[in-house]
């Protein structure tokens, strides 16, 4: 990758000692056993930030062990104790939000402004699980037979794993901690070797906010240790539970891996979006809408609208409204004064952006606004509008991952629906009416875990979040999300 002079997010930390380059195991910062590391580089600029070790299997056993060691203790601390430490925790994010936010920014290239949200959001799940931790509730059933009481409470799983991605490296790292640990597990975690700066980083505050050795642990690896990292955890039947979000085609070879030991997953897997703007819609609010779930972190979302159907009669005044939007896009680095496009994540994203858009001019499509690489050269791309795209291209079958719309007209309703069902994904969807009947039809028709009317904007620590079909299994966040990390336990007295 060619190096692009410009100042790195990392020279403007106040505390350096939130930047780390060792991996985290039983509360010490440690390397590997063989001095190996590998780079973490600046998508926006292609420098190197820092080297962080190359883990496999010998220090992710390691870690397991530590985190078996220290479920001995931290399972049987009392929830009101876990809370606390929880919300320590998450002040300590929200105190140290502007750093955390630059070394998000240096490793990962979304805007700043980006940053500090998604810095926030991270915080909000260590606050709403350290609650939620003094209210895994159990029951009492009416005993079907004289002299026996019928009792079931909730336990810890025990030692559990993590493995989280590159576009929201803060905020997935906590979505999996904090309900583990605050129902009384331990975790090992694997980040994703794109951006392992900022999960370290939030294991320096929860050490200062006071979690026990082996609580947490953090290995590093790049990619090609990549699987042997993840089949030391999946393969060790200390683990009693998996936490993964990424791509489809990891979640089925890690959910094949679990199977040997019966081991619990909680998957969030890809997705393909549709965003569906009928022709009674708020045009301008389903333009707003774009910002949040197709532009952000330049479409790098698991949610970004992924399938634009426009209704026929209103679909060239959306299509012009959303141009001129796409072109008046900032792009520039994360630190730069009101950047709102950032660099892609690497290469391989960059190249599947440009096949994407290949695909769909040789199909008929046409090119409105954008369409290329940025002339800022590196990582950088266009914000990109398309017309006269099918369901059948290839962008609108994979996830793009890109700051690239491209838009499919529809007729009726009825079609509208098919389109939008049409794809093994269904993580999230979106749709804009003014029709409340309609509105009940289309939000009970369309196959999503999520559904958003007339809002782009729908992660919330406070609701569950997760997919159907090879989206995934399992839910994150709310009163819901703490449930995949217990068990359910009934206990019988009799002889009474």
């Amino acid at each position: 990758m060619t190096t692009i002079e410009t100042s790195s997010a990392l020279d403007l930390l106040e505390d350096r000692e939130l930047l780390r380059e060792l991996a985290f195991v039983n509360g010490e910062w440690v390397g590997a056993d063989d001095g190996g590391t590998f780079e973490v580089r600046d998508p926006a600029s292609g420098r190197v930030l820092a080297e962080v070790p190359v883990f496999g299997a010998t220090e992710t056993t390691r870690a397991l062990d530590a985190a078996g060691a220290a479920f001995e203790t931290w399972g049987t601390t009392l929830a009101k104790e876990r809370a606390a430490i929880l919300r320590r925790w998450a002040d300590l994010m929200r105190d140290n939000s502007e750093d955390l936010s630059l070394i998000l920014t240096a490793e990962q290239g979304k805007p700043l402004s980006e940053s500090r949200g998604e810095v926030e959001y991270a915080a909000s799940f260590l606050e709403w699980f350290g609650e939620e931790a003094k209210r895994v509730y159990g029951d009492v059933i009416p005993t079907p037979m004289e002299g026996r009481r019928i009792v079931v409470f909730k336990e810890p799983l025990g030692v559990t794993g993590g493995i989280t991605p590159w576009n929201f490296p803060s905020a997935m790292v906590t979505r999996k901690c904090a309900p583990a640990v605050a129902a009384g597990n331990t975790m090992v975690l694997k980040p994703a070797e794109q951006t392992p700066l900022s999960a370290l980083a939030v294991c320096v505050l929860a050490e200062r906010a006071g979690l026990p050795p082996g609580v947490l642990n953090v290995v590093t690896t790049p990619a090609e240790k990549a699987q042997e990292v993840g089949e030391t955890m999946t393969s060790d039947p200390r683990l009693r539970m998996l936490g993964f979000t990424g791509s489809t085609e990891v979640g089925k070879l890690l959910m094949k891996q679990c199977a040997d030991t019966v081991t619990k997953v909680s998957l969030e897997l890809g997705g393909n979006a549709p965003f569906i703007v009928f022709e009674d819609a708020d045009l301008e609010l389903a333009l707003g809408a774009m910002q949040s779930c197709k532009y952000r972190n330049s479409g790098q979302t698991c949610i970004s609208a992924n399938r634009i159907l426009v209704q026929e009669s209103v679909h060239d005044e959306f299509v012009a409204m959303l141009t001129d939007y796409a072109a008046g896009l900032v792009v520039g680095s994360g630190t730069e004064e009101g950047s709102q496009i950032g660099p892609l994540i690497d290469q391989q994203g960059l190249d599947k952006v440009e096949r994407h858009i290949a695909n769909a001019l040789e199909s008929g499509a046409e090119i409105v606004v954008g369409g290329s690489p940025h002339d800022r050269g590196g990582l950088f791309f266009q914000p990109t509008v398309l017309t006269g795209v099918s369901p059948e291209m290839d962008m609108s079958c994979e996830e793009t991952f890109g700051p690239v719309a491209g838009i499919i007209p529809f007729r009726t309703e009825e079609e509208a629906i098919a389109i939008a069902n049409d794809t093994p994904y269904g993580l999230c969807a979106y749709f804009f009416t003014k029709d409340l009947a309609r509105a009940w039809r289309v939000g009970e028709a369309l196959e999503a875990g999520i559904v958003g009317l007339n809002t782009g904007f729908v992660s919330t620590e406070v609701a569950p979040f997760g997919g159907v079909k090879q989206s995934g299994i399992g839910r994150e966040g709310s009163k819901y999300g703490i449930e995949e990390w217990v068990d359910t336990k009934y206990f019988t007295f009799a002889g009474l």
